[in-house]
């Protein structure tokens, strides 16, 4: 127990020791940097394909570590130094390089970047519905048969279909003109007399009848 207390102990000391290493090389790097040549660099980003500007790009100052993201109009701003290298990345497109120019007499500078489309190439990828070929086998016996667009029409073109479908269909000037019509041919042959009861049409009794003894009135 007293062993692994020391060896815990160790780890911190030397994980402390490393942090003070570093923090002091930081220290003396950023002592290297000359604050008086500090410079606001803004720009836009916009795609060599069309000059749009592209949303969220990140501009990284590899010389000084820093870095920020573009706005949705391309737009960024950042501290930067002459000589500095600004690396610009977006998924898609090839990253590219910008050196800001040594020769700045003011504190501002602005351009504008343009970023060249990438072509990447994925290894082909082939999914399957099933997670097993066993999984394959089992479906593809118990699979019904495909329901091809033919059948799909001769069921949608049914008697039943287009009958349900004209149920609910408004009726047009055309066709409600028609169906006035249709009632004025009927009226007039019983014009001046009794109105035709199909109740008393011995044709529609002897067509009863035959459909009756035919079996065609059971419900199936």
């Amino acid at each position: 127990m007293i062993k692994l207390v020391l060896i815990l102990n160790m780890r911190v000391y030397l994980l402390f020791f490393l942090v003070i290493c570093m923090s002091q090389t930081i220290l003396a790097q950023r002592k290297d940097i000359d604050t008086s040549k500090i410079l606001q660099l803004s720009g836009v980003v916009v795609s060599e394909h069309d000059l749009n500007p592209m949303p969220y790009i990140t501009v990284y100052d590899r010389s000084i570590g820093r870095g920020v993201i573009a706005d949705y109009y391309g737009y960024f701003s950042m501290v930067s130094f002459p000589g500095d290298t600004l690396y610009f990345s977006y998924y898609g497109y090839k990253t590219s390089t910008y050196i800001v120019p040594d020769t700045l007499k003011e504190n501002r500078y602005s351009i504008i970047h343009m970023l060249q489309q990438d072509t990447i190439n994925l290894p082909e990828v082939t999914v399957y519905p099933w997670p097993s070929r066993e999984d394959f086998a089992r479906f593809f016996v118990e699979m019904k048969p495909y329901d091809d667009a033919v059948r799909r029409a001769q069921r949608e073109l049914s008697g039943e279909s287009l009958a349900f479908v004209a149920a609910r269909l408004d009726a047009d000037a055309s066709l409600a003109s028609g169906l006035v019509m249709n009632q004025r041919y009927t009226k007039l042959y019983t014009n001046g007399q009794l109105p035709v009861n199909n109740l008393l049409n011995p044709y529609s009794w002897a067509k009863l009848i035959r459909d009756w003894k035919e079996g065609k009135l059971k419900r199936e």
